[in-house]
């Protein structure tokens, strides 16, 4: 049997271990540093961009560490409701239930299979109707592809209703030049072993005001006040970054702009050698989106063969690929939530399989894949 080929495995660069191999060498080991502070500048001068955003970073141990410190400094209370994205990962959608909170679901569009701004609207007008107007809203950018910023913020801006942006799967993607991660007030990023770069496990939380950066890091480091015991006026987490994991986060940032361009090329490269088989479509970038391709997602649409169907013949030959994420909406853990719109993310889940996307893919792991692809559909 020839060995797995991974959907997503983690790609070093050569200089993580130089950063780590410090942090031993001066005994920082502890959940601060140099590391953790370098990782955080240069997080923050990636997402500068040609925009010259501002931006202020708190690295933390996970990205849903991110968005439920962003929902807490964005204010959000038992009893609240936050609108969220239906098609993404259940870490989206976790932190609004930790804090007591009602998630309310908004479905995707078929452009790039992100949050819906006109169901986002509706969604608006009828919880408002009800009295119950939504405390923040978490659009997604899945697997790297932009969700439709520009008309989510005008939307959330009309409302005033503020925006955390799970930029979990999207560094290094944008609109025109402007970094997903710099839209909404706050945003999360994801350095899980499978993301486009990793730091074994971690993320970190984005925010335009340098107070809410501070904030996060004092709530994630336990909320300790200043003064010489132990004195605590907040309740605090344990959700920073250690300066190990940072390390490795320094010497992948190296690395990051070769990885897009890698991440891309398999997306080129599915385009080309997949264009005769109609059954396959590929999710394509609207005009002036720039995704970093983290995963290169398609659709199976076929009188006969499912997603299903292709996904078991890939597994048999030791390839792994996987479903879209299943609808938050359809998960029993949400069964009750409010849902606005119209099944666009169920039939994308049904029809949808995430393909081999890593980095460090071969040549000869390329020709497998095809060849396992295309013996499906022969």
């Amino acid at each position: 049997m020839h060995s797995k080929i991974w959907l997503s495995s983690p790609h070093m660069g050569g200089n993580e271990r130089k950063y780590v191999n410090e942090a031993f060498d001066t005994n920082w080991v502890a959940p601060l540093g140099p590391n953790v502070n370098g990782l955080e500048q240069d997080i923050e001068g990636f997402l500068r961009g040609n925009q010259g955003d501002e931006v202020h970073v708190a690295a933390l141990s996970s990205g849903t560490a991110a968005i439920h410190l962003g929902l807490i400094l964005l204010g959000v209370k038992a009893g609240d409701e936050v609108i969220c994205q239906s098609m993404t990962f259940s870490a989206s959608a976790n932190p609004i239930a930790y804090l007591g909170a009602i998630p309310v679901f908004v479905d995707s569009e078929p452009d790039t299979w992100n949050m819906s701004p006109e169901f986002l609207e509706k969604a608006i007008n009828d919880r408002i109707a009800r009295g119950r107007k939504p405390k923040a809203i978490i659009p997604v950018h899945l697997y790297g592809m932009p969700a439709k910023m520009e008309e989510i913020m005008a939307i959330a801006n009309k409302y005033e209703i503020p925006v955390l942006e799970d930029a979990a799967e999207a560094l290094g993607s944008h609109i025109g030049g402007k970094m997903c991660g710099t839209y909404g007030r706050i945003a999360a990023l994801s350095f899980n072993g499978n993301k486009i770069i990793t730091t074994s496990g971690g993320g970190a939380m984005v925010a335009h005001e340098t107070g809410l950066a501070e904030k996060a890091r004092f709530l994630s480091t336990q909320a300790r006040d200043a003064a010489p015991h132990y004195q605590h006026s907040h309740i605090g987490y344990n959700y920073r970054m250690s300066n190990i994991c940072a390390g490795i986060g320094r010497g992948q940032m190296e690395v990051l702009p070769q990885r897009i361009l890698q991440r891309r090329a398999n997306f080129e490269w599915y385009t080309k050698v997949l264009n005769k088989i109609s059954a396959i479509q590929l999710l394509q970038a609207p005009e002036g989106y720039y995704s970093n391709r983290w995963l290169t997602a398609a659709l199976i649409r076929h009188s006969s063969i499912s997603r299903e169907t292709l996904r078991l013949s890939l597994e048999k030959v030791n390839i792994e690929s996987r479903p879209l994420w299943k609808p938050m909406h359809c998960q029993p853990v949400f069964k009750d939530a409010p849902f606005y719109g119209d099944g666009t993310a169920e039939k994308l889940f049904e029809d949808g399989l995430c393909l081999p996307s890593g980095s460090n893919l071969t040549d000869e792991e390329r020709s497998r894949i095809l060849e396992g692809i295309t013996s499906v559909f022969k």
